[in-house]
């Protein structure tokens, strides 16, 4: 569906906002918006959150189970804002930590909030401050010297400028945008249902043919581990230890770096997808530094993430590396694919013995030991060969077609992401825009000015 521009344009006179409809109007934040200073007197009202993704919510909704709602022995003091106002959190505007509030709460001290001023519609507004072009636009005017550092002042963002169309007519962009990204959102969704769904039957079809083998008929025993079940009869049971020839773990030290060297110091966020991955913030370090802390790695060797992130995989394929403390290693003995070993880990059944293995409250850790006790299901060299055989085929088959919805997921967000930019700044007409007949045109939520 394609939209027309307006009839005509004129230059707004500022380079990164460029031309705007003839009629709308050039404001600066400040004659559009002014800070509310009222603050909470008890601190009992509902506490909301800022967040790039779903904007201000409730905390109590957005938190992880086992979160504090707030680190503050009070919330008294805290900023009070009310349905239609716009919360900014001046560390992450360049990161769209911003967004309007429908409902009436408090939000942190840091947070700045704003109170419409001049009519303008904040559905409308809650769309343009969030789009793409005023992300780029803050973060151009934020002050710090990196991303991290970044701060969207108040005094900065009233300064700034914005085009805002007439009042019926942001109500109109506003309806057309409910209704579109609606649409978009609701193709997004099916698409993330489509992948988990993916994901559960590529699952399935790993942790069963490692468990119950290629062959329906063959004779099944009892495993005697109670989380593995059944395996082939003609299977072998037995601790990982046995099959393979050493295991251990990385430095448990800083290293000296050498941006200079030809060696990489890696952790387990460096295992993806069953590879070693290197990324541009890789440290590196040189080769008097890589010989004092190599491990004997080779072509039988498969790595595993056990401290943080938990059971990151890759085969080792001879990379220059040193490794870190949250990269472990197996060495396998010949009795083992080291492929067969990387789908076993990769299996429900191992993955969740060594979760229910696990050690710490925040950081979570894998130890050795566990790994070395797991108890391992073993057919011969030539039928692990068979069955990486077929796994390849099968997993290689579903990891196409998840990419191809991550990649038609992406390509709708961004869809959304720019049909939002184009409405909000003028680029399309939606003026004439209606709902099909055959779908309820959306509710805005009721604005307060």
């Amino acid at each position: 569906m394609s939209f027309p521009a307006y009839p005509g344009y004129k230059h707004s006179g500022v380079e990164l906002l460029g031309e705007l409809p003839e009629h709308w109007t050039l404001k600066r934040f400040k004659n559009v918006f002014e800070e509310r200073a009222e603050r909470s007197a008890d601190g009992l009202e509902e506490l909301l959150s800022v967040s790039a993704y779903f904007g201000i919510k409730p905390r109590s909704e957005s938190r992880d189970e086992g979160d504090h709602l707030s680190r503050a022995e009070s919330l008294e003091g805290y900023k009070v804002c009310h349905p239609g106002d716009l919360v900014i959190n001046i560390m992450l505007a360049w990161n769209r930590g911003l967004g309007f509030s429908w409902q009436s709460g408090i939000v942190s001290p840091a947070y700045c909030v704003f109170h419409v001023t001049d009519g303008s519609s904040p559905k409308f507004l809650d769309y343009l401050v969030r789009s793409d072009e005023c992300i780029r636009y803050f973060k151009t005017h934020s002050a710090g010297i990196m991303d991290s550092r970044l701060r969207l002042y108040p005094e900065s963002f009233g300064r700034l400028f914005t085009a805002i169309p007439p009042t019926c007519e942001q109500t109109q962009i506003a309806r057309f945008l409910d209704h579109e990204t609606a649409r978009i959102d609701a193709l997004i969704e099916e698409q993330q249902r489509l992948i988990e769904l993916l994901k559960e039957k590529r699952q399935a079809v790993i942790s069963h043919t490692l468990t119950k083998g290629l062959d329906p008929t063959a004779p099944m025993k009892d495993s005697g581990v109670e989380w593995l079940g059944e395996v082939p009869a003609h299977w072998d049971v037995s601790r990982l230890k046995y099959h393979s020839t050493r295991i251990g773990d990385g430095l448990h030290s800083t290293p000296e770096y050498d941006d200079a060297g030809d060696y990489f110091f890696i952790n387990g966020n460096n295992l993806v997808g069953g590879a070693i991955t290197i990324s541009p913030t890789t440290r590196k370090v040189n080769r008097q530094e890589f010989l004092k802390h190599r491990v004997l790695l080779d072509s039988s060797t498969i790595l595993i993430s056990i401290n943080g992130t938990i059971g990151n995989l890759a085969l080792y394929s001879g990379e220059p590396v040193i490794l870190g403390k949250s990269a472990a290693y197996i060495n396998c003995t010949e009795s083992l694919s080291p492929r067969f070993c990387l789908y076993l880990f990769s299996s429900e059944q191992i993955k969740r013995f060594f979760e229910s293995q696990l050690t710490g409250t925040t950081i979570y850790n894998l130890s050795l030991r566990t790994i070395a006790e797991v108890p391992t299901p073993l057919p011969s060299i030539d039928e692990q060969n068979s069955i990486i055989e077929f796994l390849n085929r099968n997993v290689d088959g579903f990891d196409e077609l998840i990419d191809n919805a991550m990649k038609l997921a992406q390509l709708l967000q961004e869809r959304r992401s720019a049909l939002i930019s184009a409405a909000v700044t003028g680029k399309i007409d939606v003026r004439g825009w209606q709902p099909p007949a055959s779908v309820p045109s959306p509710e805005l939520v009721e604005e307060a000015v």
